[in-house]
């Protein structure tokens, strides 16, 4: 039996983490490795900006560290934030979610679309699809223009994934990803409401683990 694959909310809002949790419950297999959700305690409360990014880095390393026991880990932000270091150091595969959601949505459309949480997160993102590659089979990323903890706990988030989803359809986007953890617990219903496949990074990148330890 392999171990726990670890999945690592980088800022320290639990409800972020539970949503993590609630998304993942039917990726938790008869047999399978068990999946941990945790939080990261040194984090900020949302992961927002570069600085934000950059400043889990050295917990999150940390953390890989004293948890030997992992059979892989992911890294459940979707600036993938450590997620290079991380991999240096660790003897079993690292996730990140932005890397896992992007790949998935490629294999689901031929355009995609992102929705990002806000403007300032979209240059971010940007960067790191152009370092991947995939520029060219992405339609727009649009922001929601709201909080982590809006995303994760707030009444009107619903309501604004759905608008923000249609405008990247009508930009060609045949598949969208949801560019931020806390969203995580709203992908099914927007996938039934705009009608093209909708991506959780999270379980897209526990999917992936998955794939990587069941064989053995």
């Amino acid at each position: 039996m392999t171990g726990p694959i670890v999945v690592i909310n980088p800022n320290s809002n639990q409800a972020v983490t539970d949503g993590l949790a609630d998304a993942l419950s039917g990726f938790q297999l008869q047999g399978g490795p068990a999946i941990e959700c945790l939080t990261l305690a040194e984090g900020p409360f949302g992961i927002e900006s570069q600085a934000d990014s950059d400043l889990v880095v050295a917990p999150l390393i940390d953390l890989v560290k004293r948890r030997g026991d992992a059979g892989a880990f992911v890294i459940a932000c979707y600036s993938d934030p450590g997620l290079e270091a991380c991999r240096t150091i660790s003897a079993v595969p690292v996730f990140g979610i932005q890397e896992s959601g992007v790949l998935a949505a490629l294999a689901r459309g031929d355009l995609f679309g992102v929705i990002a949480i806000s403007e300032g997160s979209v240059a971010r993102h940007r960067r790191y699809m152009r370092r991947m590659g995939v520029l060219d089979r992405l339609a727009g990323e649009r922001a929601l223009n709201m909080s982590v903890a809006e995303t994760a706990t707030g009444k009107d988030t619903f309501a604004a994934l759905e608008r923000t989803g249609r405008k990247l359809v009508d930009d060609g986007a045949d598949a969208i990803v949801l560019g931020c953890a806390g969203m995580a617990t709203h992908r099914s219903a927007l996938e039934h409401s705009i009608g093209v496949p909708v991506i959780d990074p999270t379980q897209a990148a526990v999917a992936m683990a998955l794939g990587a330890v069941l064989p053995g």
